[in-house]
């Protein structure tokens, strides 16, 4: 099927909107999809596959937690080698010309018409819809904590990570170092706290701009993408986090 609405659906998927949960999921680089008329962006099927496209995983992840947690969830529906969610529209890579070690042709020499395209079909609609949500919540007294999952490479740029899991967090250093002591109770897992990155204004927006600067608490969850290579990894990770979550 080639259809327009297959080919540019909307640009979030919001799940369990009624959920009676404080914790709003967010999963910005939960899809690969690429419409067809950016041909890929001048990659093959397989690169589409890697992590350079999207969070493996993430996806499941998040859908698994709504369910569990009886939260919100909202999923982008687009690749990021298209525009990074989770990047501020005025940095370098919020449209890459290379992720990793590699180089992504479609997105080379763009003008600014079609980077002003994509944010308003992509960026814009995810994060006003995110935004509006979170109002009316506000409006109704209800808390927001916000949860970003994503996943990440045990190698990357030849350098092995040694962790499974990371908790990331900027002004919620509570929440987040709590998250990162429940999940090391487990004497199996190597959890660390703002790895394999950390959060700033400048390489991060969901977390900053509807979180810190809102006044929500707000992490973003790591998870070594081999471990949600099939769906008993995603149930095993999605254990934890439950646990791990539940009393939030």
């Amino acid at each position: 099927m080639n259809s327009a609405a297959t080919q540019w659906p909307p640009a979030v998927d919001v799940q369990n909107e009624a959920g009676r949960s404080p914790i709003v999921l967010i999963c910005e680089h939960a899809s690969n999809h690429i419409p067809a008329q950016y041909r890929q962006l001048g990659l093959d099927d397989h690169e589409l596959t890697r992590h350079i496209a999207w969070d493996i995983g993430a996806a499941e992840l998040t859908k698994v937690l709504s369910k569990r947690l009886d939260a919100v969830a909202f999923l982008a529906t687009y690749s990021r080698l298209l525009i990074d969610l989770n990047r501020p529209l005025h940095v370098a890579d919020s449209i890459p010309m290379r992720s990793e070690a590699t180089d992504i042709p479609g997105n080379h020499a763009l003008d600014p018409a079609e980077r002003k395209r994509r944010a308003q079909l992509l960026f814009e609609p995810f994060h006003n819809r995110l935004r509006e949500h979170l109002d009316q919540r506000l409006a109704a007294g209800r808390r927001s904590v916000l949860v970003a999952i994503h996943s990440f490479t045990p190698v990357y740029l030849g350098q092995s990570r040694a962790w499974h899991a990371g908790v990331l967090f900027d002004k919620a250093a509570a929440l987040g170092q709590s998250l990162v002591a429940q999940l090391s109770s487990d004497p199996m897992l190597n959890v660390g706290a703002n790895v394999p990155y950390s959060v700033s204004a400048d390489d991060d927006y969901a977390l900053v701009v509807h979180g810190d600067l809102l006044g929500n608490a707000a992490v973003l969850i790591e998870v070594r993408n081999d471990l949600l290579a099939d769906s008993a990894g995603v149930e095993e990770w999605a254990d934890r986090l439950q646990q791990a979550l539940v009393d939030v």
